[in-house]
């Protein structure tokens, strides 16, 4: 398994290691995915953009699409329903700075899916084959798509679209190992990510609930895939990468950091939001939903977590945390 988490190719992009940072809308953001990256994940998943959004030049998408080069490589994620508009904007945007490019049919949201869009395009097995097939002719970089296991129970139907995606000249496929109607509750379904990688010869990312490096282990031995797909695991903890990477190296589970540690994480993902968002405020707001997850386990958690909820520059910031470290 040692070897398992060496490089893995996807098109002609080739990653360091077989670890990728999930696409989460509002979490993705760039600084968290510059902490992300720093601790070693080998693929950085943007968050999911709208191709709609991008042709009619949607100043708020545009800086969604923002790439840092300590981040790459980079996959972007486009989502819709149409073929022609997904195609033509990932034509519009592939001078962009973004690696890999992902189509997703796999969120969950109501709003996305009542569109036709994300998950909703599970039903539609021939418009997805369309969207992937313009797609990856539009374009010379390499495309993904990431999907579920199907939208219900009643309609599993991954292994179907992976072998359409396949077909469409898709590069690698990501499966999250539950349905839309779960979300994200229940257990992900990991014999479904094992069905989707004996159909198909493309590479397979699996996705669903990896929270330590034994999980790792644990979907390597049951499904075999190529790489892993990191979301909620990785919300709060960016170490979860290093941890994974030194288990591998080493056998030795190392846990979060100490609280001084993280601290001083949490400063520095402050003050990069703040930079990021140009305007202190709207920063340390953004940064409050990642602090409630930073400080998850640790002793007076909500204690503290309901005084960051009150505070509202960097400066306040500072001072919480230095009274929270000498009381």
């Amino acid at each position: 398994m040692n070897q398992n988490m060496s490089g893995l190719k996807i098109g002609n992009v080739t990653l360091s290691n077989r670890l990728v940072l999930a696409p989460m809308a509002g979490v993705t953001d760039l600084p968290f995915r510059i902490l992300c990256k720093e601790q070693g994940a080998g693929l950085i998943c943007m968050e999911m953009v709208s191709a709609k959004a991008i042709q009619f030049n949607n100043r708020n998408t545009y800086k969604l699409l923002e790439i840092d080069e300590r981040e790459k490589p980079v996959s972007l994620q486009l989502f819709g329903s149409d073929p022609d508009c997904i195609s033509e904007m990932a034509k519009k945007i592939e001078d962009r700075p973004f690696d890999i490019l992902d189509i997703n049919m796999g969120c969950p949201v109501p709003k996305v899916v009542n569109n036709g869009d994300g998950s909703a395009l599970m039903k539609n097995p021939k418009l997805a084959g369309e969207i992937m097939r313009k797609t990856v002719k539009a374009i010379e970089k390499p495309v993904t798509v990431k999907i579920r296991k199907g939208f219900d129970d009643e309609h599993v139907n991954a292994v179907e679209m992976a072998k359409i995606a396949e077909d469409a000249g898709v590069a690698a496929i990501a499966v999250h190992g539950r349905t839309r109607e779960q979300y994200y509750s229940g257990k992900a379904d990991w014999d479904i990510i094992a069905a989707v990688k004996d159909a198909v010869n493309i590479p397979v990312i699996g996705n669903g609930d990896i929270f330590t490096p034994q999980d790792v282990e644990a979907m390597y031995e049951h499904t075999k895939c190529d790489g892993f797909m990191i979301g909620r695991g990785a919300q709060g903890n960016p170490w979860i990468f290093s941890q994974i990477l030194h288990f591998f190296e080493t056998g030795e589970v190392i846990g979060k950091p100490p609280m001084d540690e993280m601290v001083q994480l949490m400063l520095r993902h402050a003050a990069m939001q703040i930079e990021w968002k140009e305007d202190e405020l709207a920063g340390i707001r953004e940064f409050r939903k990642h602090a409630a997850w930073y400080t998850g386990g640790y002793h007076n958690a909500s204690k503290l977590r309901g005084m960051i909820n009150e505070v509202e520059t960097y400066s306040q910031l500072e001072e919480l945390f230095d009274r929270f470290m000498r009381d």
